[in-house]
């Protein structure tokens, strides 16, 4: 389990739709969120901007943060809970993440939930209706969250397979904002920002983008994510040459497919002459 406490200024994030103006109303009704969109379309990075902003609005209250958990298929309850440790001579409760983010009022974010076990899931049950608590079994302890606690989950649909998609049961517990990858225009300026790419060289990176989405069409198991855009950018802002970069950015780490690669590859020599 990787966990994550977030506590620096607010990061850069560039609004699609209406995904702000949904997760405030979300939070100020304490209403538990699901992102659901492809890898690296920007859900972790919209969850970093959104906890910072209500706390700079003073929506949270001064304990409140964001925790992050990176969920996986080990991922067990007292991962998430806590757990009894010996320490010296005495045993003593360590809280998990997820208990602290309900005893502090933080913003929790479970991301790529369906990757923890079936039986780690419905643990947040209880936390994601009116009851609002998180039973602690092996202290006997029923906690109540504190009124700053929300909780955000996010998948990807078009990755999991359909033994670890999300249970009806657990996502109708749930408010959901879809995410996909931005517009050529707005994932330019995000290219940019992130990289420090001029404007023009990051418009072909998200032409790039858009190209190698619809490749998925004849065979690509997965688009090309904002993400892998941006370390292309990164690495051409340090002086690699765009097809190179290009290729170890992208079309590497999309596939291992020799025929995927090289239509690829053909798609960054037309846009990198």
């Amino acid at each position: 389990m990787t966990q994550t406490q977030h506590n620096t200024g607010t990061p850069y994030y560039l609004p699609i739709g209406d995904e702000i103006d949904i997760f405030r109303a979300a939070y100020d009704c304490r209403l538990p969120v699901l992102l659901k969109g492809p890898t690296g379309c920007g859900k972790t990075r919209f969850v970093e901007f959104m906890a910072h902003s209500l706390k700079k609005e003073e929506r949270i209250g001064p304990a409140g943060n964001l925790i992050t958990v990176a969920c996986h298929e080990d991922l067990t309850g007292s991962d998430l809970v806590g757990r009894y440790l010996i320490k010296g001579d005495e045993t003593v409760w360590i809280d998990g993440p997820l208990t602290q983010a309900v005893r502090i009022g933080a913003v929790c974010y479970l991301d790529e939930i369906v990757e923890a076990r079936k039986d780690t899931i419905v643990l947040i049950h209880p936390l994601t209706d009116h009851r609002r608590i998180l039973p602690i079994d092996k202290k006997g302890e029923i906690l109540e969250a504190h009124s700053d606690f929300l909780l955000v989950i996010s998948y990807n649909p078009g990755y999991q397979s359909i033994l670890k998609d999300l249970k009806h049961s657990t996502r109708q517990r749930f408010v959901t904002i879809e995410f996909t990858y931005p517009p050529r225009e707005k994932e330019a300026q995000v290219i940019a920002h992130e990289s420090k790419l001029e404007f023009d060289l990051a418009l072909d990176l998200a032409r790039l983008g858009e190209k190698v989405r619809h490749l998925k069409a004849s065979g690509l198991e997965e688009g090309v994510s904002t993400r892998l855009l941006i370390y292309a950018g990164q690495l051409i802002h340090r002086g690699v040459p765009p097809r190179r970069a290009c290729a170890v950015a992208v079309s590497r780490s999309l596939t291992d497919d020799l025929d995927s690669q090289r239509a690829i590859d053909e798609v960054i020599s037309a846009l990198f002459p």
